[in-house]
């Protein structure tokens, strides 16, 4: 770190100030970005899920059996 003279009439508290802002800044950054973040996430899985169910709404329903009697075989799942 450098050493740098305070300002006149100040004494070392102002270094502590703005090391404290700095802290205070980064902080409210890191909590937007994950707001921000979960936000994405909630809206993506909403929108796979609204999918799904759109998808299964209008699949015929010999068509959702063979697709979840394949997936088990997939999955080395027995199912029969």
């Amino acid at each position: 770190m450098r050493n740098e003279t305070p300002p006149v009439g100040c004494d070392g508290a102002w270094r502590l100030k703005m090391k404290n802002e700095a802290k205070v800044a980064t902080l409210n950054a890191t909590a937007a970005q994950t707001t921000d973040m979960s936000l994405v996430g909630i809206l993506g899985a909403a929108a796979l899920g609204m999918a799904l169910l759109f998808a299964a709404g209008f699949a015929q329903a010999s068509v959702m059996h063979d697709t979840a009697h394949d997936q088990r075989h997939a999955m080395a799942f027995p199912c029969h």
